[in-house]
């Protein structure tokens, strides 16, 4: 008697253990770099993402009036081409679709799959092509950093992770509940919230650098998030925000420029001016 119950206490110990392990494998096994050096959690294949992209894309242009002036279309074409062509790998090779959509909002967005949107209200703060350069070389420095598969990738794993620590506590079903409720909110506060940021950061300085490769001058990124910040007045607190705060962009920015401004020489001494407007 004494023996069989001491191998049904067992069992669930290694059932656990197996989870525990299985758990760490995969999050090891999907370890990958971002284009800053930075490691990546990536669980998904980029294949799955571009179909998520292509379909939201394709929802977005059936609901959502788009702005039919060829001209204010071939101004964005024209930026979007030219930082493309400075892409490297599978990203130059992809045919980067563009829309312009009739919305007030001074926003832009880039999806996996190469899908572009630009709102016209974004003309309101953008107000030459080198910041509307800022701003798409900022969305394609999304796509081409892996953001949205990071973000998925991210938010899989922490809800895996908070039903396998429910298992592994053991106990009552309440005290499970309540672990996940309390977990549940240390994971929106401590990994999901910081990773967004992390990404408006890390796609602002791959944006920067794009831009000025492209030929447009990169001083002008600066500029238009002072323009967005002009804009913008009450905002909510950086910890709490996804996006950082525009004193911090504009400071990281300005760190970053003496190499931007080393690029944009040599990209003007090529002879790209792109002349979109």
């Amino acid at each position: 008697m004494n023996r069989k119950y001491n191998r049904s206490r067992l069992w669930p110990n290694r059932w656990r253990s197996w989870l525990g392990a299985s758990l760490l494998a995969l999050l090891l096994a999907a370890c990958a770099t971002s284009p800053l050096g930075r490691k990546q959690l990536i669980l998904l294949p980029d294949s799955q993402m571009d179909q998520l992209g292509a379909a939201s894309y394709l929802d977005m242009k059936k609901t959502r009036p788009v702005e039919p002036d060829p001209h204010e279309n071939r101004y964005v074409r024209c930026v979007v081409d030219a930082l493309s062509h400075e892409l490297k790998g599978k990203w130059g090779k992809i045919p980067w679709e563009v829309t312009v959509f009739k919305d007030d909002t001074a926003n832009a967005f880039a999806l996996p799959g190469g899908k572009i949107g630009v709102h016209t209200g974004l003309f309101k703060v953008a107000k030459n092509r080198h910041q509307l350069a800022a701003v798409l070389g900022h969305e394609i420095g999304h796509v081409i950093a892996r953001h949205g598969n990071e973000r998925v990738s991210t938010n899989l794993a922490a809800q895996t992770g908070v039903q396998l620590a429910a298992i592994l506590a053991g106990g009552s079903a309440q005290k499970k509940k309540q672990l996940m409720s309390l977990l549940g909110v240390g994971a929106q506060v401590g990994v999901i919230l910081p990773f967004s940021r992390r990404h408006e950061s890390e796609a602002d300085l791959i944006g920067l650098d794009l831009m000025a490769r492209a030929g447009f001058d990169p001083r002008e990124a600066v500029k238009l998030w002072e323009n967005m910040q002009k804009l913008g007045g009450s905002k909510p607190p950086e910890f709490l925000s996804t996006h950082p705060a525009n004193e911090r962009r504009i400071f990281d920015l300005q760190r970053a420029m003496d190499g931007a401004l080393a690029q944009y020489g040599r990209a003007q001494a090529e002879g790209k001016r792109p002349r979109c407007h």
